[in-house]
């Protein structure tokens, strides 16, 4: 096992007040505390109502860029359903501003608005269920035919069985016969037919802890846009494993279904893409309890649940 990826820059509040002094200063006198750190960015809550997002590493710092390049596009949408108060779009987290490379920092950043609720690995798995239909709806407004000129993101959206070699690497550090299961099933999932279609918008990483909940654990916010890119819709659908137990994951997968017929090899590319995002969580989280556990319970529930067929209903 191993930690998260280091860190390539010092992320202080001192720092942050500094950018925000120089970039954004109608802003720089709300308070400002340390919320999260991720693998990718460090999290301050800013005031009572925004978010300062940092990169921590270059490689997230390139992706905040076409973050910030195509994410106000897409969600504003074609039309007034896109924009409507009542668009499944509307729980997106996207910036409301920008910061810029400067002197102190070297990356561009973002500041987006705070999302009150809970983020969901804090909500047992069990009890997620009412979030299902809303992230499904997310999922296939977000879902729509992407431009030629879209990101390609270097480990989301593409092909699966370009995830190999980082797949069994991960699997050598795990305990030999859960390893085993493990690489048995990753073999049968990355062989699955390939997607062949023109690629769709991903968000890209649609796990539990880019999602928070609300009251009745209804979907409150999708966080965390960097891995945005263009591919197979399966890297997404995901989720179905990610972030609920088998009926969250039926009720899932009823929605998309009953709005986007779905075939059983995109369901079974996405269960493997659940195993691939779940097997790096477990690798690289001894530093973050949450995370580790997040990890488990998806390689736990990869193995156990591989159910696609979901006519009539929850089985």
């Amino acid at each position: 096992m191993a930690n998260r990826p280091p860190a390539e820059v010092l992320i202080t509040t001192d720092l942050v007040r500094g950018l925000l002094r120089a970039q954004h200063p109608d802003l720089a006198d709300l308070s400002l505390e340390e919320a999260a750190e991720g693998w990718d960015n460090v999290i301050f809550r800013l005031g009572r109502e925004l978010t300062v997002r940092l990169p921590r590493r270059q490689s997230a710092a390139e992706l905040a860029v076409n973050e910030h390049r195509w994410l106000p596009q897409l969600l504003a949408g074609p039309g007034p359903r896109a924009s409507s108060q009542q668009s499944p779009l509307r729980v997106a987290s996207a910036p409301v501003r920008t910061g810029e490379p400067s002197t102190s920092y070297p990356w561009h950043w973002s500041i987006t608005a705070w999302a009150d609720g809970t983020v969901a690995p804090q909500v047992p798995v069990a009890d997620r269920t009412p979030a299902a239909e809303d992230l499904a709806d997310f999922v296939l407004a977000f879902q729509q035919p992407a431009p030629v000129d879209a990101p390609r993101n270097p480990v989301r959206g593409g092909a699966l069985n370009g995830r190999d070699q980082a797949v069994q690497q991960r699997l050598d550090s795990l305990p030999q016969a859960t390893a085993e299961s493990l690489r048995t099933l990753w073999e049968e999932l990355r062989d699955q037919p390939a997607w062949e279609e023109p690629g769709l918008w991903l968000h890209g990483d649609l796990h539990a802890a880019n999602l928070v909940l609300g009251p009745g654990q209804k979907l409150r916010a999708v966080l965390d846009f960097g891995d945005l890119t263009a591919g197979d819709p399966a890297t997404d659908l995901a989720a179905a494993w990610l972030v609920f137990d088998r009926y969250g994951r039926r009720v899932f997968q009823n929605r998309i279904n009953a709005a986007r017929p779905t075939s059983d090899a995109t369901w079974q590319r996405a269960r493997g893409w659940a195993l691939c995002i779940g097997l790096a969580l477990a690798a690289h989280s001894d530093d973050d309890p949450v995370f580790s556990a997040l990890g488990q319970q998806v390689l736990h529930s990869v193995l156990v649940d591989h159910g696609t067929r979901l006519a009539g209903g929850v089985r």
